[in-house]
């Protein structure tokens, strides 16, 4: 059996959270999210603890358990701390500027980029050359973090772009004569 699907995801005070037929639902401070269960995984719901076991000896059903005991944690985790991604700007005269559920981003080309923030996650810029993007899934925050890091990713030569704060990027040597 998987061994991320053999651990059980315990549901903290304050996280309520229902089954209805195939419908996983989990309610928080950080929102409501829903996850449609699959017909390979038993999902039960026990002392406030989700258990997750294949339904038959398959490979798929047992890579499908610990996939869907790290969605469902991602769902708790999410609506009761939620999800950061931090984003930096690397470059002379890159800035970005958040108002409201916008993102204005100044990053070397002709004309500004603007991104609009979907419902449930919100951005901030502490300084110019800083984006953190917050929510309660995982999935949506790792993505609009990416589609952002996509308009401008760092050049291996100067290292110029947009990059996750955590990214180490290895700069290439220029070419000798």
């Amino acid at each position: 059996m998987s061994r991320v699907g053999k651990s059980p995801v315990t549901v903290p005070q304050g996280v309520d959270v229902s089954m209805k037929d195939d419908q996983i639902s989990v309610k928080g401070t950080g929102g409501t999210l829903s996850l449609n269960s699959n017909a390979l995984v038993k999902v039960s719901l026990e002392d406030g603890k989700f258990t997750f076991a294949p339904a038959n000896e398959s490979r798929e059903a047992n890579a499908m358990s610990g996939t869907m005991r790290q969605l469902v944690n991602n769902m708790v985790v999410g609506v009761s701390k939620g999800f950061e991604k931090k984003l930096t700007l690397i470059g002379v005269g890159f800035k970005a500027a958040a108002s409201g559920s916008k993102l204005n981003l100044a990053v070397g080309y002709s004309h500004p980029v603007n991104f609009e923030m979907p419902a449930g996650i919100t951005v901030a810029t502490p300084t110019p050359t800083e984006i953190i993007l917050k929510g309660a899934d995982r999935q949506r925050v790792g993505q609009l973090a990416a589609e952002i890091r996509a308009v401008r990713p760092p050049e291996p030569y100067k290292g110029k772009g947009i990059r996750y704060s955590d990214e180490k990027v290895v700069i290439k040597e220029t070419k000798k004569k």
